[in-house]
């Protein structure tokens, strides 16, 4: 069994303060000054910038506890490193590419700055038929595209298991798709996996014991590897914000 079929068998508040009448003037001064407080701090800075993370149980953090799946271990990498973002976890455990697609009406009912799309590895459990499963990110790129909220894509390799026309046509479709909208690419989710399974090493250490799903130590080396390209893709979405 390949390393992939193993591994892959997969508001902020605030406050509300309460005005009291103390009297007319005293009223009145308060408001005034709360008006004025507002406005400094509504030109101090921009609200943080709000990633949807749009997956399966990879990105949902399956298995995990809360503070130990990819959405909060990757919120905390890129708050350490100086990134004003809200991380949003919109991963659904077995979702497909066909899932994913399904919800973005309600995905996208909040406001989104960004999304990461992560999805594919249920397609190739299911075998699924890597046309449909181009063919729905496709689409979910394209109402990106339409709503003019800057997507990112993070791939999955695939196994040999359905034969090298499947893997191909399944590898393909990421760079393809990226290439075809113009969004940074990830090839492989996974990748750390795959980087002890090429060296010969096992990476069981890195999984829950289901061997299907990464432990925290796993999510944490993910998100190592991915956490600077998705730096990369914020810093961008900032410039490109009036």
């Amino acid at each position: 069994m390949s390393v992939i079929k193993s591994v892959l068998c997969v508001h902020l508040s605030h406050p509300y303060g309460v005005f009291h009448q103390f009297g007319k003037r005293c009223g009145a001064a308060f408001a005034i000054i709360t008006l004025a407080a507002g406005l400094s701090v509504g030109a101090a800075g921009a609200d943080p910038l709000r990633l949807v993370a749009l997956g399966d149980s990879l990105t949902q953090g399956y298995g995990l506890p809360a503070d130990d799946g990819f959405v909060p271990q990757l919120q905390d990498w890129l708050t350490q490193n100086g990134h004003d973002v809200i991380v949003i976890n919109a991963g659904v455990s077995g979702d497909t590419t066909a899932g994913g697609l399904a919800r973005l009406d309600w995905t996208l009912a909040e406001p989104v700055d960004a999304m990461l799309v992560t999805l594919g590895g249920n397609d190739l459990l299911r075998g699924v038929d890597p046309a449909a499963s181009r063919a729905n990110l496709d689409a979910i790129l394209a109402r990106l595209q339409d709503e003019g909220i800057p997507a990112m894509l993070a791939g999955m390799p695939a196994p040999g298991n359905y034969g090298p026309e499947f893997r191909d046509a399944f590898e393909r479709m990421y760079p393809d798709l990226a290439q075809e909208y113009d969004v940074p690419l990830v090839p492989n989710f996974m990748q750390p996996m795959t980087d002890k399974a090429d060296a010969g090493a096992s990476f069981a250490d890195l999984m829950q014991d289901d061997h299907i799903h990464p432990n925290a130590d796993g999510v944490a080396l993910i998100v190592e590897g991915i956490g600077p390209d998705i730096a990369a893709f914020l810093e961008t979405v900032t410039a490109a914000t009036p």
